[in-house]
């Protein structure tokens, strides 16, 4: 799924207007626009930030194409473990749950999602194919 730059809130006002200017308005427009280290490098010198942060956003961007997957799960996700779509595609449904339960003591949700919504999340991660290249 696309979703609009803003919705990543790791990136701040300022840097998206700057992505914006380069024509990334979506995350599979940053996807896009950060494959390759190569990319990602060219990325964090037009907004001024480092390459990891940009790998980030990126990844964020990635396991946001996961239908049902909004910005908050991506980061529940990430914080579980979970950096890509790859990554989810071999994930344990229940052992995801329980990762999930003790990552969100930090309150990174409100509602954590239900083992049957993370198998469906792991079927469509399964059906996609990886985008960020090492």
């Amino acid at each position: 799924m696309a979703y609009p730059i803003a919705n990543i809130r790791a990136i701040r006002t300022e840097v998206a207007d700057l992505l914006k200017e380069e024509g990334i308005r979506t995350t599979i427009g940053l996807l896009r626009a950060t494959k390759t280290p190569k990319q990602r490098l060219r990325l964090a010198t037009k907004t001024g930030t480092d390459t990891k942060q940009v790998l980030d956003w990126a990844t964020a961007a990635d396991r946001m194409r996961v239908k049902g997957v909004g910005w908050e799960y991506a980061e529940l996700l990430r914080a579980a473990g979970v950096k890509t779509v790859k990554d989810l595609q071999f994930r344990n449904p229940h052992h995801l749950v329980e990762k999930m339960r003790e990552a969100n003591k930090r309150k990174l949700v409100d509602l954590l999602p239900k083992e049957k919504t993370v198998e469906r999340w792991i079927e469509n991660a399964k059906k996609l194919q990886p985008i960020i290249r090492y």
